[in-house]
C-alpha cells in the first residue's frame, strides 16, 4: 500500500525522471499491477511493460529520437489510462533535452530523513532542503533548471526508522526480535522508498528534474563495510544475508537503475532479462535480482555501482565508495583492484572541469583526516594487539572509515587528481571539484597549490537530518580547532606518513540542512547552498534562503586565485562560530 494513499491510484511511485541527455529520457515508475506504462508527449508516445519484483511492479520507458534542446510536457498511462499528472496543483511535468554548448547546472546533495513536515517533524529533523527546493521551483517565476540533481547517498534510512516505517514493520512482524526496528526484506525497502519519495512535491520535483544517485552506508546499514572486522560481525547475525540482498537489490530497482544511459542499460545482465522477456504476462525477477544481490556483495568485482558521464566539456565521475572496498588487513582500500583501474582509466584531462561525485568527502578536516589515518594505522597493529583492539572499537563508534582511513586509496587518488591538474594525463582541466556529502555538515575545502588545475572540495550535508547542537561544537573543534596540531601528532606517532598534498578550508563550516546548485559560469564553477525556512511552528510552507555561496575561478596567469583578504577570511569564520547556534526553522 502506498505509505501516503489508502485508495488504488494506478501509480505507487513516480514518475521520475532519470538519465536525459540530447536525444533521449528515460522514466521510471512503480505501478500498483502489471501493464503496459506509456509515456505521452508532443514528439510521440513511448511504452514499456511493467516487470515483478517480490509483489511489486515496476516499468522504465525509454523515450528516444528526442530533439536537442527541448522542453517537452509529458502525461504518464497505464494501459492506455491517463494517470499522471494527478492533479493541476504543480505545474506540468516537462523533459528538457541537452542543449550542445548549454552550460552545465547541477543541483547536490545527501542524508535526508523520511519523517512528515509537520512542525513536529521539523523541530527533530529541521526543515527539508530538497522538499524546499521543490516548491521554490514550483512557485518561482521562470526558474533556472539543473540539468541534474545528484543524490550522494542516504537516500533512505534502513537502520535509523521513523515511527511510519516502524508502524509497519509491526503490521508485518514482532518488532522486538532481530532485527528489530531495522529493515529485513524487500517489502520493508519498498515500503520505505515509498515514504522517502512520495510527497507531492517530491513526486513533482523528481518528475521534472533528472536524478543521478549513489548509495552510503544508511542505505544498507551505518559503517556498511568499515572493515573486516564489523563484516565479519554482520555476517554473524540472524538477519544480515536477508538484509543485504534487500538492500543491494531494491538499491537496483529503485536507485541505480535510472543512473545509466540507453547503451549502458543494454549492457547490464539483469536490465538484458528484463527487455529480453518474451514470455506470457509479466517477467518476475525476484530470483535474478536476488542471486544477482547476494552475488554482488559476496564479489564486488561482478558488479559496477560507479558511473561516469560527459556533459560538453565536463565530466562527471561517480565513484562507489562503499560496495568495491576491499579489507583484508594489509592491503585495505576503499576501491578494489578493479574499481580503481576504472577510475583510473575516467579520470583525466581533455575538460574544462572535472567532478567527482563520491558520498564520503575525499579531504576531510584536517584534524578528522588525522585522527582518521592514526585509526586505520593503530587498528592494522602500528601499536600492538591491545591497542588495535581500541583502535577498532573507535572505528565503528565514531564513523571513522572515510577516505583518510583507507590511507591506500587516498594516496592513489591524490596521485591521480595531482598529475591530472599539472597535465600529465591531458590537457589540465580549470578545476576539479570532489562532491560529496555524509558528515552533516558543509564546507569547501582547496589543495594548496602554485600552478594547475584548481582542487576544490565542496560538501553538501545534510538535506535533512541534522547534527546535534552539542555535537556541532565537538567536531568544529575537532576538524578545525588544535586537534589538528594533535591529530597529525598522533599520525605520526603510528608510523602515518603526511598527506602528499596539503588542503586549507577556505568556506564552513555550516549545520543548516541544505541543498547545493553547481553552476558552470564564465568566471568559474558557482557554488551555492540553500536551506528552507518556516517563519511559523505550524510547519508551513518553506520559502528557501541562500546558507553560503562561492566562484571556483581558473587559476590566473601569475598563478593566483583570487582568494578572499584576511577581513573576509575573518568575517567567515565569525559566520560559521554563528552557525554552530541553533536556527529557527
Amino acid at each position: 500500500m502506498h505509505p501516503e494513499d489508502t485508495t488504488a491510484a494506478p501509480l505507487v511511485l513516480g514518475p521520475m525522471l532519470r538519465h536525459v541527455d540530447g536525444s533521449s529520457a528515460c522514466i521510471w515508475v512503480e505501478t500498483r499491477h502489471a501493464g503496459t506504462v506509456g509515456v505521452q508527449t508532443g514528439a510521440g508516445t513511448w511504452t514499456a511493460p511493467t516487470f515483478g519484483v517480490h509483489g511489486h511492479h515496476y516499468a522504465l520507458v525509454l523515450l528516444d529520437g528526442l530533439p536537442a534542446g527541448a522542453e517537452l510536457a509529458y502525461q504518464v498511462t497505464v494501459d492506455g489510462h491517463r494517470v499522471w499528472p494527478e492533479n493541476d496543483d504543480f505545474p506540468p511535468s516537462v523533459i528538457r533535452t541537452h542543449a550542445e554548448g548549454e552550460p552545465l547546472r547541477m543541483a547536490f546533495g545527501s542524508c535526508r530523513t523520511s519523517v512528515p513536515h509537520d512542525a513536529a517533524g521539523n523541530r527533530e529533523h529541521g526543515v527539508d532542503a530538497l522538499r524546499s527546493y521543490a516548491i521554490h521551483m514550483a512557485t518561482a517565476q521562470d526558474p533556472a533548471w539543473p540539468a541534474l540533481a545528484l543524490l550522494l547517498g542516504d537516500q533512505v534510512y534502513a537502520d535509523i526508522t521513523s515511527e511510519a516505517m516502524q508502524e509497519f514493520i509491526r503490521g508485518r512482524r514482532d518488532i522486538n526480535e532481530p532485527p528489530g526496528a531495522e529493515l529485513r526484506d524487500y517489502e520493508e525497502y519498498a515500503h520505505l522508498y515509498g515514504l522517502a519519495w512520495s510527497d507531492p512535491a517530491i513526486r513533482w520535483l523528481f518528475s521534472t528534474l533528472p536524478t543521478a544517485m549513489i548509495f552510503d552506508d544508511h542505505d544498507i546499514r551505518d559503517d556498511w563495510n568499515a572493515s573486516l572486522s564489523w563484516r565479519r560481525k554482520m555476517e554473524q547475525t540472524s538477519w544480515w544475508h536477508g538484509r543485504i540482498v534487500a538492500g543491494l537489490g531494491s538499491y537496483w530497482v529503485h536507485q541505480h537503475l535510472g543512473n545509466l544511459s540507453p547503451a549502458e542499460r543494454a549492457a547490464d545482465p539483469l536490465w538484458r532479462r528484463i527487455a529480453g522477456h518474451r514470455g506470457a504476462g509479466e517477467l518476475d525477477l525476484s530470483e535474478d535480482l536476488d542471486a544477482f544481490a547476494e552475488l554482488a556483495d559476496r564479489d564486488a568485482t561482478t558488479y559496477r555501482w560507479s558511473y561516469c558521464r560527459d556533459v560538453d566539456d565536463v565530466r562527471l565521475l561517480v565513484v562507489d565508495s562503499r560496495a568495491a572496498r576491499q579489507l583484508e588487513p594489509g592491503s585495505r582500500s576503499l576501491l578494489d583492484a578493479d574499481e580503481r583501474a576504472w577510475v583510473d582509466e575516467r579520470l583525466h584531462g581533455g575538460f574544462r572541469h572535472l567532478l567527482i561525485g563520491t558520498s564520503l568527502p575525499f579531504l576531510l578536516p584536517k584534524g578528522l583526516h588525522h585522527v582518521e589515518s592514526w585509526d586505520e594505522a593503530i587498528s592494522e597493529g602500528a601499536w600492538g594487539r591491545t591497542w588495535s583492539r581500541i583502535g577498532e572499537t573507535i572505528r565503528q563508534a565514531v564513523d571513522l572509515e572515510h577516505w583518510a582511513a583507507f590511507q591506500n586509496s587516498f594516496r592513489h587518488i591524490a596521485q591521480l587528481v595531482v598529475d591530472t591538474a599539472d597535465g600529465k594525463r591531458g590537457p589540465a582541466p580549470d578545476t576539479i571539484t570532489f562532491l560529496s556529502g555524509d558528515v552533516h555538515f558543509s564546507y569547501v575545502a582547496e589543495v594548496k597549490r602554485d600552478a594547475g588545475s584548481r582542487i576544490i572540495q565542496a560538501v553538501c550535508s545534510p538535506m535533512r537530518n541534522p547534527m546535534p547542537p552539542a555535537l556541532r561544537v565537538f567536531v568544529s573543534s575537532m576538524a578545525y580547532g588544535p586537534a589538528r596540531l594533535f591529530g597529525s601528532l598522533l599520525a605520526r606517532s603510528a608510523g602515518v606518513a603526511p598527506p602528499p598534498i596539503d588542503w586549507v578550508k577556505i568556506r564552513g563550516p555550516w549545520f543548516d540542512n541544505n541543498l547545493a546548485v553547481l553552476e558552470d559560469t564564465p568566471q568559474g564553477l558557482r557554488l551555492g547552498w540553500s536551506r528552507g525556512v518556516v517563519e511559523h511552528d505550524d510547519g508551513g510552507t518553506p520559502a528557501l534562503e541562500q546558507v553560503a555561496g562561492i566562484t571556483v575561478g581558473p587559476r590566473n596567469a601569475d598563478g593566483t586565485t583570487g582568494r578572499p583578504t584576511a577581513a573576509t577570511r575573518m568575517r567567515r569564520r565569525l559566520d560559521s562560530l554563528l552557525r554552530l547556534l541553533p536556527r529557527r526553522g
